[in-house]
């Protein structure tokens, strides 16, 4: 089994898992690079750009490369060949066996951030590759939380979307906007309510009417709160989660069945 963190910007499975010596190699996206003396200013560059990454200035172009997305328009439209493109780094990907699992049964594979950087997207399609690469025949994703295209990345072309929620109004309005993303995306959906002895049944009824089959029910734990801030595993701690964890492994096998 693979498990593939995406939530690059915080990501913390391997600090419940605790891998030994982790492979780590840079991602990195093209950005342009002007060459110099070469750039007559005739600003097509700066036009093709759609993100703002380029300015034509009197003596020279500036590139911004926080904004650049790495299309190549600007490359490809510089007649003169003035620019380039180089590779800059923007974090950094980790693969590393879990022994927290029996048998060494779990590959885990995440990305990290650099601090400032705008653009998480990249990062987390690499760290999907890095998974695919591993070629196993189960494949658990950690999406980031929200609708953010770091999100639609991470669960695009998903056999399976799980979608977390709790029965507040915050946990029923990011359900609505999660579930809209699910449909338009045209992925399966199926749902965990966390703390369901809390709030209200309001995201009870939103599951039932979109057809969103319920897999699982946590009630609200002191013992499952610790051992999470605590940094270890909950599920062979906590017997409700590992009843409800056990609930959802058998309901995705039967439906991959």
């Amino acid at each position: 089994m693979t498990l593939a963190d995406t939530d690059v910007e915080a990501p913390n499975a391997h600090l419940f898992l605790a891998p030994s010596q982790p492979a780590a190699r840079p991602c990195e996206v093209p950005v342009p690079h002007l060459f110099a003396g070469t750039c007559s200013g005739c600003g097509a560059c700066q036009t093709a750009c759609a993100f703002n990454a380029i300015l034509t200035l009197k003596d020279r172009v500036m590139v911004l490369p926080e904004l650049c997305h790495g299309c190549g328009a600007c490359v490809l439209v510089c007649e003169e060949q003035a620019l380039g493109e180089k590779p800059r780094p923007i974090g950094t990907i980790s693969t590393a066996r879990s022994p927290s699992v029996p048998r060494d049964r779990m590959t885990l594979v995440w990305g990290t951030l650099d601090v400032g950087e705008a653009r998480a997207v990249p990062l987390v399609e690499e760290v999907l590759r890095g998974a695919d690469a591993i070629d196993h025949p189960i494949q658990i994703v950690d999406a980031p939380p929200g609708t953010a295209c770091t999100a639609v990345a991470a669960v695009d072309g998903a056999d399976l979307v799980l979608l977390v929620t709790e029965p507040t109004p915050f946990g029923l309005h990011d359900l609505e906007l999660a579930v809209e993303m699910c449909r338009a995306l045209r992925l399966p959906v199926a749902a965990v309510i966390n703390r369901a002895d809390l709030g209200d049944r309001r995201v009870h009824a939103l599951l039932e009417r979109e057809g969103i089959p319920l897999l699982a029910e946590m009630p609200f734990s002191t013992e499952l709160a610790q051992t999470y801030a605590a940094g270890l595993l909950a599920g062979p701690r906590v017997p409700a989660l590992r009843r409800a964890l056990d609930r959802i492994a058998w309901a995705v096998i039967e439906r991959a069945d």
